[in-house]
This record gives structure tokens, sequence and C-alpha cells, in this order.
């Protein structure tokens, strides 16, 4: 049975990396070619996706309007943003709550092919075409080129304060388990056993 607990292990392994990629912040540099708000039809599989906060007209529950950054990145591969809040009290805490500024941040840094104007945004999520889901731009600033990329060290930090953390619960689940579980477990055991003698010894 190790294997299937190697599986097991595995799968929540997957699970959590899965959980952050997905939340924490990541950072690309292209170059804005436009910003639009367009209407979004959502459903069982896209809806998760989608922050609950203001972010444009409509009060229709499978339909909203999202505000949209089109970029191109360096290499010329495209790469859509929408532009959402997500509140105080929204998942994950970015505490987002300046979307409409950051549209016309992105608006003012609009660029061509010709003379490009490279910037890095700050964004959270993943790209779907099948699932029509676009990661959350939070932050947009100019750069002086499309090398110009930071070196992540919030994430960095992030993780191993998650690290210690897991650290510091497994340790406390082993002190807790000696202290506790281990001495109760030990005595259920005595007493099993005997009763057990005393069935016999009738």
């Amino acid at each position: 049975m190790r294997w299937a607990r190697w599986i097991i292990l595995l799968l929540i392994a997957v699970a959590i990396g899965a959980v952050l990629h997905y939340n924490l912040p990541q950072r690309d540099v292209v170059r804005v070619v436009e910003t639009t708000e367009i209407r979004i039809d959502f459903s069982a599989w896209n809806r998760p996706f989608y922050t609950s906060g203001d972010s444009g007209g409509g009060t229709n529950l499978d339909q909203r309007d999202i505000r949209f950054i089109r970029t191109i990145r360096p290499d010329g591969r495209p790469s859509v943003y929408r532009n959402e809040d997500t509140g105080w009290f929204g998942w994950p805490p970015y505490f987002k709550t300046h979307s409409e500024d950051l549209q016309t941040e992105a608006g003012a840094l609009v660029s061509d092919a010709e003379s490009p104007d490279w910037v890095l945004v700050t964004h959270y999520g993943w790209r779907s075409n099948p699932l029509s889901i676009y990661p959350n731009a939070i932050s947009i600033r100019p750069v002086h080129g499309p090398d110009d990329k930071p070196f992540p060290w919030s994430n960095i930090i992030i993780i191993g304060l998650l690290v210690l953390a897991v650290v510091a619960l497994w340790r406390l689940w082993e002190r807790f388990e000696e202290r506790v579980v281990v001495p109760i477990v030990d005595g259920v055991l005595v007493r099993w056993a005997k009763l057990k003698d005393w069935v016999r010894g009738r």
C-alpha cells in the first residue's frame, strides 16, 4: 500500500502547487495594444474564475461587462488580461479596488510595434481559451525594455513563509500526537486487551 500513499501525497502536492500558481502574483513584460470592455457569458465552468466585485454594468448573473487589457509579448504572442476588482473580502486577498484607474493607466500606455512602450503587468490567474478565463491584472507600470523583468522576491518570501508555517504545524501536531493521541490510543488498547482477557476467562 506504500504506492497508494505516494499517489495521495503526489495529488496533494499537485493540488497545492496549482493553488499557489493560480493565486501568487506573476509578472509579464508586454506592450499594450488596446483596452476594451466586453460582455462575458458565464457558465458553471468559468464563473469561479471571475471575481464578484464591481467591474462594470449589468446585474444579470449569467453575464457581466468585464474590462480587458489586450497586450503583445516581446515574442509576438498575444496576452489578454481581465481587469476586475477583488474588493476587501474577495479571494485572492489583493484588496484591489482601482480597476477603473488601472484601465485608464493601461489606455495611456498603448503603443504600436514601430515604437513600443514596454510595461510590466502584475497579475494572478490563468488563461484558458476553452473555458474563456483570463488572468486578472493587479498593476501596470512602464519598464525600460522587454528584458526588464524583476526577480520574484515576493513569491519566494510567501512560499518561504508557507513552508515555515507547514513545518511549525507539523511540529505542533507531532507534540500533540505524542502527548495526547498516543496515550489515548495506548489506553484504549490496554482496555481492549483486558476486555478480551475477561471474555476468555468467562
